[in-house]
């Protein structure tokens, strides 16, 4: 035997043994046979290796652009660093030490507030860590600027940066236009005088009210087949409505994607070969627009993802260009990708935005529809609000101090065109139902007009006959939040010392909503609410509802106060946790509460909770264990309160440095508290 052999035949032997096959080799003397197939591998692995032909040279790929903004100062760097390294050690039940993994999103956050950028050297482990946790990829992409997309172009598993940078992307673009006012508007070929989107759309200026996310959580129910020429997804039907009459589509409305006759993909904004423009489409494409043209090919050539934060960017930069930007493409997006961007306009949302609302109204889709009409509820000036008071104004009276209800008789094309739903969630009454959207929908100063210039807090005081108090009030809960109306919202709330909302009790068929009347407040949901008022209000109204009823039911509204929590609040939350370990409460069930505490307590109360670390004595009848447990938990506390204290100093510029982002207007701001685990992707 030869001591060359084929590789496979090396690789079979030593698999079988050789003892089972004999090697492919002659060994040398004294040699046995193992070593003899050790020693051709080794031999035939050198042979292979050195007659491998050298791989086609590829360019090096392009600099990485600079980033002008100041580097963190060294303690920051090696705090960052730290965070970074201690994001994934696992836990290890009851502990005194802070949690890293819970504290990187204040960090991100103050670190961006004071305008800096990360070291180059730490932003594949920023990358990985926003890589598997969802909620710190705006933080970190903004943290790690154009050098961070910079660098996930390069691996594949850092993709998710490239979909989430085009806020960043437009930011950029936007600023150019800027600093040039010259520099390349795509002007489109019409008279100028119209609006961005839609036919008489208005450009007057107007007060951009801050909308929320929809507060009504109605599913649509009914879903139809799909149209010929639209795409359908699960929960959003797009047949013809009986509102929205038969034939040529509505403007706006469009086909949700084109393309050409031969298959190939057409780019958003371009119309395909042949293909059919709605009258909606063409008057957007007519439109004097002057967009930018980086930001329009950004927008005609992304992916969705990147698609939807530069819109989002350019709203809120300049309302008015954001609807140029998704007019122009409107009629060709798919139903669901007009759903998320008609979403998107809620920030910036201003009366110059009503007459795309109104086009929006007769789309195809019933979830744009629904959609829109939310929207437009949201402007108490437009005109389907108007038409929405009209409607209310019809079903209710007051006569000798009560209010009387005669909820609709039947939801009519109309009604389903400004956005009511017609069929009711299951065990729901009708009438009852429509009703309540038509409150929801009405402009609460027209309350007082009707009710003798009543105030929000004496309209709600008035009895309501029939067993129609619950649906009434509920209406008006969602539209005070839809509204950001804080006397409304106030005067729902009513004072912190009422009992809390109790659940709803089960449906019966002999009420007016269909459902058996509720005790207490059930139809107030007070963290939603809350949303509406000033952050200090918000505060001091929540300290007080602690103070009454302890923090069994205060979760949720702690998690829609400000960060730092106010002094009052603060004060609140630990009175109530000392309390609970006095009394001998089982520890565990405030966990939650307590882990909130870290992360949203004002860092300077450090000191003043020292006290609580003590051990202290149980009571007889408490919880085994319990004085050990809340020692160990507030030693948690006051230890990760001094470490965000530590983690602020350090961010702090030197003396004489002028950082180019925004100072923190409280030192310890970092944001809305989280109040659930870590999401991951």
């Amino acid at each position: 035997m030869s001591t060359t052999a084929p590789w496979d035949d090396l690789v079979a032997a030593a698999l079988l043994g050789t003892e089972r096959r004999t090697p492919p080799i002659s060994p040398r003397p004294g040699q046995d046979a193992p070593a003899a197939l050790l020693d051709a591998a080794a031999l035939s692995t050198v042979r292979r290796r050195a007659g491998l032909r050298p791989a086609a040279s590829r360019p090096a790929p392009a600099p990485a652009p600079e980033d002008p903004r100041p580097p963190l100062p060294p303690a920051a760097r090696n705090r960052l660093a730290m965070l970074l390294a201690g994001r994934s050690a696992p836990g290890s039940g009851r502990r005194s030490a802070p949690d890293l993994a819970e504290l990187l999103p204040q960090w991100l956050a103050m670190a961006n507030q004071y305008g800096y950028r990360a070291p180059d050297a730490l932003l594949p482990a920023l990358l990985d860590a926003a890589r598997a946790r969802t909620d710190l990829r705006p933080e970190a992409l903004t943290l790690g600027g154009a050098r961070v997309l910079w660098l996930a172009r390069l691996n594949p598993e850092w993709r998710f940066a490239l979909r989430g940078g085009g806020a960043g992307r437009a930011a950029e673009a936007l600023a150019a236009v800027d600093a040039d006012p010259s520099a390349s508007p795509r002007p489109r070929e019409a008279a100028a005088g119209t609006a961005p989107a839609a036919p008489g759309a208005s450009t007057a200026p107007g007060p951009k009210p801050a909308v929320p996310a929809s507060t009504t959580a109605q599913a649509v129910p009914g879903e139809a087949a799909p149209r010929p020429g639209d795409t359908a997804t699960p929960g959003d039907a797009t047949t013809p409505d009986p509102a929205v009459p038969d034939g040529p589509a509505a403007p706006g409305s469009g086909d949700p994607a084109v393309s050409a006759s031969d298959g190939r993909a057409v780019p958003h904004g371009s119309a395909a070969p042949g293909a059919s423009t709605t009258p909606g489409a063409a008057a957007a494409r007519d439109t004097p627009a002057a967009v930018p043209v980086d930001i329009q090919r950004q927008w005609e050539e992304g992916l969705f993802a990147e698609r939807v934060s530069l819109l989002a960017a350019v709203r809120h930069r300049d309302p008015e260009l954001g609807l140029a930007l998704l007019g122009g493409s409107w009629s060709m997006e798919r139903a669901e990708d007009r759903l998320m961007f008609l979403d998107s306009l809620r920030d910036d949302l201003s009366p110059s935005d009503e007459p795309f609302l109104e086009q929006a109204l007769t789309d195809r889709s019933r979830n744009v529809r629904a959609t829109a009409a939310e929207l437009l509820s949201a402007l108490p000036g437009s005109a389907l609000a108007s038409r929405m008071a009209e409607r209310s104004r019809a079903c209710v009276s007051l006569t000798a101090e009560v209010i009387a209800i005669e909820a609709p008789a039947e939801c009519d094309g109309g009604m389903q065109r400004d956005g009511v739903v017609a069929k009711p969630p299951s065990g729901g009454g009708e009438r009852a139902w429509w009703f309540g959207q038509l409150v929801e929908a009405t402009p609460l100063e027209r309350w007082s007009d009707w009710f003798g210039g009543r105030g929000a807090a004496e309209i709600v005081a008035l009895p309501v006959a029939d067993g129609w108090q619950a649906d009434l009030q509920a209406a008006w809960c969602r539209a005070a939040v839809r509204q950001r109306n804080a006397e409304w919202s106030r005067a729902l709330l009513g004072v912190p010392s009422a009992p809390p909302a109790a659940p709803t009790t089960p449906t019966a068929p002999g009420s007016p909503g269909g459902a058996a009347p509720p005790t207490a407040a059930s139809w107030r949901d007070p963290a939603k609410l809350l949303s509406a008022l000033p952050p200090a209000e918000r505060a001091e109204w929540v300290a007080d509802f602690i103070a009454a009823h302890g923090l069994s039911d205060a979760f949720r509204l702690l998690g829609v106060c400000a960060v730092p929590w106010a002094e009052p609040l603060g004060r609140a939350v630990v009175d109530a946790l000392d309390i609970a370990r006095d009394a001998g409460s089982y520890p565990w069930s405030f966990s939650g509460v307590m882990g909130l505490a870290e992360r949203c307590l004002d860092p300077d109360q450090a000191d003043r909770l020292e006290v609580l670390t003590a051990i202290s004595d149980e009571p007889a009848d408490g919880s085994p264990g319990a004085g050990g447990y809340w020692s160990e938990a507030f030693q948690r506390l006051v230890g990760t309160l001094r470490l965000r204290a530590a983690m602020r100093r350090e961010l702090e510029p030197p003396a004489g440095a002028t950082p180019t982002g925004t100072t923190p207007t409280h030192p310890a701001a970092t944001g809305p508290a989280p109040t659930g685990p870590a999401p991951t992707s």
